[in-house]
């Protein structure tokens, strides 16, 4: 094909990019406008879209919820197989006033524990049983009772709020600027093409389209960002609340420690795992959780400054669970 065949082939190319892609943006936009012109008072409008906000976030929540326990590989844990287990979850359930949740273990790769539900109902505890070969009585009390801070403040409907909400704010930004992007998208493509540089994404509607999805991404990712933060100060509050309950910070910083010694890989790609630590502010800043060291150093601290305490009546060691009914 000769260069002038090809200028010619390529003009129409970017003449019918440019009109598909103005098209689509003058769709959107007429849309936009009219369910702008069919909108209530603003007081009502922003009404209906906190409501709509939040109502997706619950919902997205509750079905979440239920999906994970849905799809739990895992068994209830019956009160004759593990009574010292349950009445130590009875005792942490009655002192934080909270409603008891449904006890579940699995066999999951690495020990762990999760709480979900919570309010009306008391949700669910879900534990590993690796976690009471490497625990002992009151490092997994502890647990329990950081588990059930979570349910205390309903943290999973909080956290899930937060994220929900951010996230629609996003949407609602990102369909507005919907009919700008398509234009620019379209203009960048089509001048491209008519030039003859079907490739070249260097021309200014190019830079103004990528300036404007950076923008959308970045208040993504601080929506991101504040929920993950929101998450790591729930999580110090539960370790704070499980010490206070327990009066044994120790225990529960123990534990930490032993599920993070048992939860590192020994596989030669360990390095890539997910239960590394790293050093990366921006890995530590998208982190759900606080480090262990963190965490640790914060709960012997709190050790020093409130001295020996004990609030839950200690229950039989774990050598004596084993020897009697409990099996864990």
């Amino acid at each position: 094909m000769s260069r002038l065949a090809f200028r010619a082939a390529a003009a129409v190319v970017g003449v019918a990019l440019l009109a598909i892609y103005l098209t689509a943006a003058l769709f959107v936009a007429d849309a936009l406008r009219f369910l702008w012109a069919a909108r209530p008072d603003l007081p009502v409008l922003l009404a209906l879209l906190a409501a709509v906000a939040v109502g997706s976030a619950y919902l997205s929540y509750r079905i979440g919820t239920a999906q994970i326990l849905a799809s739990l590989d895992g068994d209830r844990l019956p009160r004759d197989r593990a009574p010292d287990l349950h009445r130590r979850v009875d005792a942490l359930a009655a002192l934080m006033g909270v409603d008891r949740p449904e006890l579940y273990v699995t066999d999951a790769r690495t020990p762990n524990a999760f709480a979900v539900g919570g309010g009306p109902g008391g949700g669910a505890l879900v534990m590993d049983r690796s976690l009471f070969r490497i625990l002992s009585a009151r490092e997994v009390e502890a647990i329990v009772a950081h588990e059930l801070a979570h349910l205390e403040g309903n943290d999973g409907l909080a956290l899930a709020m937060a994220d929900g909400i951010g996230r629609a704010l996003v949407g609602f930004a990102t369909a507005i600027a919907l009919p700008a992007l398509l234009a620019l998208a379209g203009l960048a493509a089509g001048s491209a093409w008519i030039r003859g540089r079907p490739g070249d994404r260097s021309g200014p509607f190019a830079r103004l389209h990528r300036a404007l999805a950076s923008g959308l991404f970045a208040a993504f990712v601080l929506a991101t960002l504040v929920a993950r933060s929101r998450s790591r100060k729930r999580e110090l509050a539960a370790d704070d609340r499980a010490a206070e309950v327990t009066g044994d910070p120790i225990a529960l910083a123990r534990a930490l420690r032993r599920i993070e010694r048992a939860a590192e890989p020994s596989w030669p790609f360990a390095p890539l795992s997910t239960y590394k630590r790293t050093e990366n502010p921006a890995e530590r800043w998208l982190s759900t959780h606080p480090s262990i060291d963190e965490r640790v150093e914060r709960l012997r601290t709190k050790a020093e400054s409130q001295g020996p305490t004990r609030r839950i009546p200690a229950g039989p060691s774990r050598r004596a669970a084993g020897r009697g009914r409990s099996r864990w």
